[in-house]
């Protein structure tokens, strides 16, 4: 039992943590020791883009982090159906279809 104690962390997530980040954009790109990860949030018209979170992985923990991507969409497809991505996916920038925007 006492191993099994030593063996949990403790993971603290504050209250604005916990509210998230909005994103519709993963950029990556890597290095021989590091993968980053930006999320990008693009509006619809925006001529530019913010990157709203910067992720920096080991290649080792990168992989890892595919591999529970690739199980949880698994799940995920189980409980609510197979996820359509076509394979003419829009080009940058994105619009949106909307109109662009004007100050």
């Amino acid at each position: 039992m006492e191993n099994q104690d030593q063996n949990q962390i403790n993971i603290e997530l504050t209250e604005d943590m916990a509210e998230g980040v909005y994103s519709n954009l993963a950029i990556i790109t890597h290095s021989q020791t590091e993968f980053v990860v930006d999320f990008v949030r693009m509006m619809p018209g925006a001529p530019k883009a913010r990157v709203k979170s910067r992720i920096i992985l080991t290649p080792h923990h990168a992989k890892r982090l595919v591999h529970a991507l690739h199980d949880n969409l698994g799940r995920y497809e189980q409980s609510f159906g197979v996820i359509d991505v076509h394979e003419n996916q829009p080009t940058l920038p994105m619009t949106f279809g909307g109109p662009t925007a004007q100050a």
